[in-house]
């Protein structure tokens, strides 16, 4: 029988700690341990997928990455460059993708349906894009990316994840063309809602209930 899922909240950890962190819940459920879904908000850093082509969509040098007090990190994800700061809620789950019945591609549009229904309870018209792996909303007329999704599947268990904007300071995502997608706006749940919104640890619940709804087992 399976153990029910694991919920860590790691609070605000710099990605490569956080990634080892991952590392070593990857090898629990390796191991036949339980699944585990963390939850983590990344001190300013960019990464890059592992597409060799990802290091073009910094139109930053490293250089004023650093000035700007933003790490580069080369992950072993899957995607294009994205950006992570303070204001975005990042979910790692970590899960065997065959107790679940879940292709890769099932379960990237798992997480992105996941989102949508996060964003629906908190009354924003999530959407996702045939063409590009994600979700968007509406931001005024503008539809703009509101979460990023970049996975990797390593003996049939799931690292990385998802990354959601609370209320992230947007400016960040300057430094990059976010995804490689040129031309597509980034946005925020703040800067949807306003004020009025929910705040950082309602929006977290909220996700957290629909992760464990969908990928827990009790």
């Amino acid at each position: 029988m399976l153990k029910a899922i694991e919920v860590v909240d790691l609070g605000q950890m710099p990605y490569r700690v956080a990634w080892e962190v991952q590392e070593r819940y990857h090898q629990r459920v390796a191991d036949g341990g339980a699944e585990a879904i963390l939850i983590v908000e990344h001190p300013p850093v960019v990464t890059l997928g592992r597409r060799e082509d990802s290091i073009r969509n910094l139109i930053t040098s490293e250089e004023k990455l650093r000035e700007a007090g933003i790490d580069l990190v080369h992950s072993d994800r899957g995607g294009d460059i994205t950006y992570h700061a303070p204001g975005q809620i990042v979910a790692y789950p970590i899960i065997r993708l065959a107790d679940h019945s879940l292709s890769v591609s099932g379960y990237v549009h798992r997480l992105e349906a996941i989102v949508v229904q996060t964003l629906a309870e908190l009354g924003i018209e999530g959407r996702t894009d045939p063409q590009a792996i994600g979700v968007w909303a509406l931001d005024g007329q503008e539809l703009s990316k509101i979460c990023s999704i970049g996975v990797r599947i390593r003996r049939g268990i799931s690292l990385h994840g998802l990354a959601l904007n609370q209320d992230v300071d947007l400016s960040g995502f300057s430094h990059i063309v976010p995804c490689g997608l040129a031309g597509r706006p980034v946005t925020n749940i703040r800067k949807i809602l306003g004020k009025s919104g929910p705040s950082f640890d309602e929006t977290k619940r909220i996700l957290v209930r629909h992760l464990v709804e969908s990928l827990g087992h009790g």
